[in-house]
């Protein structure tokens, strides 16, 4: 910090009055606002420290090029020897994000005019930012990553979606189909632009949390990422970002206003760039998936697990002709010659229908459902295994109990109960003393009642529970989390979570018990 004061002071001649530390951003930048004074108008700009050498020198060599270009974008004012630290233009606190947000709660016509307007104004900007910034960079040595749209680019963002989202989803997979599936999109998508079809500056991250308004007007930011590629991308990551939730009619109608101003960059029939946008809107909503499953299904973020299901009923649109307006009539079925390129002859219906028909059954899973606000009490009872992550809470509201169950005696020491689950009767008769750890049958004078102890555990845990689906039931709450671990997710976590399921249902039976055994891949509903 001192030594972005010093940036600061080599810069201004003056210390800054005061500093303020900005909320962080998805990359490793840390952010400070400098004031020149202490009034409370003062003016400000923005200092940043970096910890990614590349990725500084990207966001000041990409700046200062497009700044010159008169694009609107933050002015890099200083910058330090090693590109560790800088100054840029303070642009102000407000995202376009944050009026669509607020004109979506507020009963007001003049903010919801003003929203649309600067939503057709970025539509407008969208091809000066992507036709000018290309020309007279050097993407080679000063991209952060690929210098432009290639198969590695591709293959990151389909494996993110399948590693990220479609593998800890838990639903079972072909995957050889998959990655055939994969293959005809990818090799689709690198052959839209093989015989002369446009290119620009794909910024990569174009959403409106990276459009800041600053005197009614729509500046960028976060553009550091991109390369040279296709212009549907950002088309497609814009009207389609899935927290905005634009609807179908104004992405149709921003649409149109994109393909005007593009006009003058290029000439393009508006079917050929519809069927084009739709397989790349696809594309573009696998990657979103895979980062909502990074961020809500590893890191457990609630902001992002949200609006898994809506990305995901985007996806199933798609796969179905003329699902909005946006495609309408736009399929060149027929219209395309062997010498067109790959991308108008692809159809997602036909080209991928493992993938499609995967996105379908996904959608439906019970724990990409939206959680009730209102109805019966839903208590959801999972098993698992320690070794793969104590399960997400996908309600939102965080909380709830999570019990270790490896304290009472583990039947999966012994050969004889490998083979066999919590469900299995002879698991059961174990767990509560009536087989030894050779499955033999003991003798009813002789058993060792709790030997194992979990009756015990389980007894525990009914009275840490019912007080709470009691207090839940009374108040009118629609969701509780109960989850129950072990070491491999199979025997007494099994065990423990099937019978706290049977008793809350028969104690409580105005709740609705919804019971998983995550590692078995059972699901059951009391």
């Amino acid at each position: 910090m001192t030594e972005l004061s010093e940036l600061y002071k080599s810069y201004f001649h003056q210390e800054p009055a005061r500093v303020q530390m900005l909320g962080g951003a998805a990359s490793n930048r840390h952010y400070y606002r400098l004031y020149h004074s202490l009034s409370a108008d003062s003016g400000a700009v923005i200092g940043v420290i970096g910890e990614n050498a590349k990725e500084n020198h990207a966001f000041l060599a990409l700046g200062r090029h497009m700044t010159a270009l008169g694009l609107p974008v933050p002015k890099i004012l200083a910058s330090s020897d090693d590109e560790m630290r800088y100054l840029q233009d303070d642009l102000g606190q407000v995202s376009l994000y944050d009026l669509v947000e607020q004109a979506r709660r507020a009963d007001s016509e003049p903010l919801r005019a003003q929203v649309k307007e600067l939503l057709h104004r970025v539509m407008r900007d969208l091809p000066r930012l992507q036709f000018l910034t290309v020309n007279g960079f050097d993407f080679e040595h000063d991209a952060f990553r690929e210098p432009r749209f290639c198969e590695t680019t591709i293959r990151w963002d389909l494996n993110y979606f399948k590693y990220c989202f479609l593998k800890p989803s838990g639903y079972p997979m072909d995957e050889l189909k998959l990655e055939a599936d994969f293959d005809r999109l990818c090799g689709a998508l690198l052959d839209c632009t093989s015989k002369g079809e446009p290119w620009g500056f794909l910024y990569r991250d174009f959403q409106s949390r990276n459009v800041m308004i600053r005197d009614d007007k729509p500046w960028y930011i976060d553009f550091q990422g991109g390369y040279e590629g296709p212009v549907y991308y950002d088309v497609a990551s814009f009207l389609w970002q899935t927290r905005a939730n634009y609807s179908p009619d104004l992405r149709n109608e921003l649409l149109s206003e994109y393909a005007d101003s593009m006009q003058q960059f290029c000439t393009l029939p508006m079917r050929t760039f519809r069927h084009r946008l739709r397989v790349f809107v696809f594309f573009r909503l696998l990657q979103t998936l895979g980062t909502y499953g990074y961020r809500g299904l590893f890191e457990h973020k609630a902001m992002f697990q949200t609006p898994i299901l809506r990305a995901l009923c985007s996806l199933v649109n798609l796969t179905h002709r003329n699902s909005e307006p946006s495609f309408d009539d736009c399929s060149l079925r027929g219209l395309a010659d062997a010498d067109s390129p790959a991308i108008d002859r692809f159809e997602l219906e036909d080209d991928c229908p493992y993938l499609c028909e995967l996105l379908a059954e996904v959608a439906k899973m019970e724990r990409f459902q939206p959680m009730p606000t209102t109805g019966p009490l839903v208590v959801r009872i999972t098993s698992f295994s320690y070794k793969k992550g104590i399960p997400e809470d996908l309600s939102g509201n965080g909380g709830g109990f999570v019990f270790d169950c490896r304290a009472p005696l583990n039947p999966g020491r012994y050969p004889f109960y490998r083979q066999y689950t919590g469900l299995d009767k002879v698991v059961i008769d174990f767990l509560e003393g009536r087989r030894d750890e050779k499955g033999e049958l003991l003798e009813t004078s002789h058993n060792a009642i709790d030997k194992t102890s979990m009756q015990t555990f389980v007894e525990n845990v009914y009275r840490l529970v019912d007080p709470a689906v009691e207090t839940y039931l009374n108040r009118g709450f629609t969701s509780l989390v109960v989850n129950c671990g072990c070491t491999g997710g199979q025997h007494r976590s099994v065990y423990c979570a099937q019978h706290l399921a049977q008793h809350i249902h028969q104690k409580y039976p105005a709740a609705r018990v919804i019971l998983t055994h995550r590692e078995q891949q059972i699901t059951q509903t009391f």
